[in-house]
């Protein structure tokens, strides 16, 4: 499953749904938590379900459940579960409890337990929790997080500084879901940019994931979407530079470092190589 952008689109909104066929994510997420005022829930619900069951789907359909403590989760699964979507995206998770209780939600409504998506900051204590992941990698898509939430939990006034750049606590929680995600051996996925007019913004914002090791990208609007899905595909000059020393260790693979260009080049560049043609490929 390629997944470079994932678009947000209320549950309620099956007109948003439809216009965001078009915007050309890799993957849409049916929010039935933050985006669907408590009124309209029950309906927002049906929504999903209905569009989920509809015409062919040009991307990956992923639904966001409301937090597991609460009514509201069990309700969202009863609805969405037996219409197959490629992925729950769990909010407010919390390591191996988290996973556990939604796998065993899912088995007693006695269907196939789809991809989980976790947004694995966004309490206090999944800060504490994030190393969990690991043991449960084959039930999981990819791993990402939330400056949203989290700052609420603690009472901070913010989490971004004006440039859009994280705060120091906020940067900690990235980098250790970055890691997390690392060591699950799954995809790790930025957070969304909440500016999306700001087109120069999300551009620096998307490369700097890209460059740290994130693999795509939450939106939050259609327009964002072509921005994230540039940053997170490999440009041919890459391709073409990871192809080469490819093929260089290839020639001498007795040898552990090799001269390229005039630089040195070890095992870890070749690793980060194989990578990023893996990801050409997978496009």
């Amino acid at each position: 499953m390629r997944m470079r952008s994932l678009l947000f689109v209320p549950g309620d909104r099956p007109d948003q749904m439809l216009k965001a066929c078009t915007a050309g994510a890799d993957a849409l997420i049916l929010d039935l938590e933050d985006a669907v005022a408590p009124a309209h829930k029950a309906r927002a619900r049906s929504d999903v379900a209905s569009f989920l069951r509809g015409e062919a789907r040009p991307a990956a359909v992923f639904v966001r459940i409301n937090p597991l403590i609460g009514p509201l989760a069990d309700r969202d699964l009863a609805a969405t579960a037996v219409a197959a979507p490629d992925g729950f995206v769990l909010p407010k998770a919390e390591g191996a409890a988290s996973i556990l209780d939604l796998l065993r939600r899912l088995d007693a409504l006695q269907v196939p337990p789809p991809p989980i998506l976790p947004i694995a900051t966004e309490t206090p204590l999944s800060i504490f929790k994030l190393g969990e992941y690991a043991a449960f990698a084959d039930r999981l898509c990819g791993l990402t997080w939330g400056a949203e939430d989290l700052p609420a939990a603690i009472g901070a006034t913010q989490a971004r500084l004006s440039d859009g750049s994280f705060t120091s606590p906020y940067e900690i929680a990235r980098a250790l879901a970055l890691f997390a995600a690392a060591a699950a051996a799954v995809p790790a996925i930025e957070t969304v940019y909440p500016a999306f007019r700001d087109q120069d913004g999300l551009t620096k914002f998307a490369a700097r994931a890209a460059r740290d090791g994130f693999t795509g990208m939450l939106a939050i609007h259609p327009i964002q979407v072509p921005i994230i899905n540039a940053a997170f595909t490999p440009t041919a000059e890459a391709v073409a530079r990871a192809q080469r020393i490819v093929e260089a260790f290839a020639k001498d693979p007795e040898r552990g470092v090799i001269d390229l260009d005039g630089a040195m080049l070890d095992a870890p560049h070749l690793k980060q190589a194989l990578r990023l043609l893996k990801r050409a490929e997978a496009g």
